[in-house]
C-alpha cells in the first residue's frame, strides 16, 4: 500500500527539577510536526513517572498552538480513569481543536496496582472493572448515548447525555491493542485500531507475522471491513541528516534493546518490535517487506524515549523529507 497518512509518538518527558521545559519541547514538536505535513501526532500516558500524566491536557495547549495536525493518544490506560469524566475532557478538547482528536485507549489494572489502589481506589479497589466493559461505557458516553433523566431545576437546565457533545469524536476512538482478543473486540465495536510495538506471541513468534494477524482479525470483524482504519505504530529512526555522535547514540540506543526482540519475554510471551534505525533508504526497504506494514495505509512511527530536543527535530525533519516520500507519503500543505 502507498503510504496515505504519516504521524508521529512521543512520551513527553520531562526533568522534576522543571517539568515545564519537557512539556514546552513536547509542544514545541508538535508544532514542529505540523509545519513539517506530518498528518497527526500522538501522545503517549505515563502515571508516577516522568513523562506526559494528563495527555488531554497537554493536547488541549496543543489545539491552541496548532490549526490543522491530528492530535492522538496512543494510549490512555483505562483502569486509571472515570469514563464520564474522561469523555468530558475529550469532548471539550475535540470541541476546542476543532475536530481533531483521536482518543487511543487500553484496558487492564494499573500498573503497578497493588502499589497504588489505596490512593487511586481507596473504597473501591477489589470491585473495579478494568476489562472491555470499561472502554463499552466510555464509548456510549462519547457517542451521545444518555446517561440520565434531563431535568430544569429553578435556572438550572441539565441534559441526558455528556456535554459538550462532539459528533464526530465517537468514529475518532481508537483501541491501543497488542493481542487477539484485543483486535476482535476493537472491530466488533467499531473503533479504529492502533497496532502496539508489543505484542503477545500467540500464534507466531515473529513480530511482524504476530501483527498482521491482528490487523486482519480486526478488520474481519470490523462492520467497514477492509477499510476500517488501522495505524502501525514502530520506533523508527532515520540518520540522513544525523551528525556522527546522533549515529552513534542512535545505534547504541537500539543494539541494547535488541536482545527483547528475538524471543518472547516473560510467562505472557510478549514479542517486542526491534528498532529501524539507519538511512531512510534501507528503513523504506524494511518497511516494504514488513508484513504488518503491508496491510496499512497510515503509521504514527514513535520517538525514542530518552533522546534529547535537537534529536527529535532531527529524527522529525527525516522523517518527514526523506522517509515519507520513500514510502509514497506526500506532506500535507498548511
Amino acid at each position: 500500500m502507498v503510504l496515505q497518512k504519516l504521524g508521529f509518538l512521543t512520551i513527553g518527558l520531562f526533568d522534576e527539577a522543571d517539568p515545564r521545559r519537557g512539556h514546552e519541547s513536547t509542544l514545541e514538536v508538535i508544532q514542529l510536526g505540523e509545519r513539517l505535513g506530518f498528518d497527526s501526532a500522538w501522545v503517549r500516558h505515563r502515571h508516577l513517572q516522568f513523562g506526559i500524566s494528563s495527555p488531554v491536557a497537554v493536547l488541549a495547549a496543543a489545539s491552541q498552538r496548532t490549526s490543522r495536525i491530528e492530535l492522538g493518544t496512543a494510549v490512555i490506560p483505562l483502569g486509571w480513569e472515570n469514563p464520564l469524566r474522561l469523555a468530558e475532557d475529550l469532548a471539550t478538547v475535540d470541541v476546542l481543536s476543532g475536530g481533531r482528536l483521536n482518543p487511543g485507549v487500553s484496558v487492564g489494572p494499573p500498573m503497578h496496582f497493588d502499589r497504588v489502589k489505596q490512593a487511586l481506589y481507596p473504597d473501591t479497589a477489589d470491585a473495579e472493572d478494568f476489562g472491555y466493559e470499561r472502554v463499552r461505557r466510555l464509548l456510549d458516553l462519547v457517542r451521545g448515548v444518555p446517561v440520565t433523566d434531563a431535568a430544569i431545576e429553578g435556572f438550572e437546565v441539565f441534559s441526558d447525555r455528556v456535554q459538550p457533545h462532539s459528533p464526530g469524536l465517537g468514529r475518532r476512538m481508537w483501541y491501543g491493542g497488542g493481542s487477539l482478543a484485543s483486535a476482535r473486540w476493537a472491530g466488533e465495536h467499531g473503533m479504529n485500531f492502533l497496532t502496539s510495538s508489543v505484542v503477545k506471541a500467540e500464534e507466531s513468534v515473529d513480530f511482524a507475522t504476530i501483527q498482521r494477524s491482528h490487523i486482519r482479525t480486526f478488520r474481519a470483524h470490523h462492520p467497514d471491513g477492509d477499510k476500517a482504519r488501522v495505524s502501525q505504530g514502530l520506533v523508527v529512526i532515520p540518520t540522513d541528516s544525523a551528525t556522527p555522535s546522533q549515529r552513534q547514540r542512535y545505534e547504541v540506543y537500539a543494539q541494547q534493546r535488541t536482545p527483547r526482540t528475538t524471543s518472547p519475554q516473560g510467562p505472557a510471551r510478549m514479542m517486542f518490535a526491534p528498532d529501524l534505525v539507519g538511512p531512510s533508504e534501507q528503513i523504506a526497504e524494511r518497511l516494504h517487506a514488513h508484513a504488518g506494514y503491508q496491510e496499512v495505509s497510515e503509521v504514527a512511527f514513535a520517538l525514542p524515549f530518552s533522546f534529547e530536543h535537537d534529536d527529535y527535530v532531527q529524527i522529525l525533519t527525516d522523517i518527514a523529507t526523506r522517509l515519507g516520500p520513500e514510502l509514497g507519503w506526500r506532506p500535507v500543505s498548511n
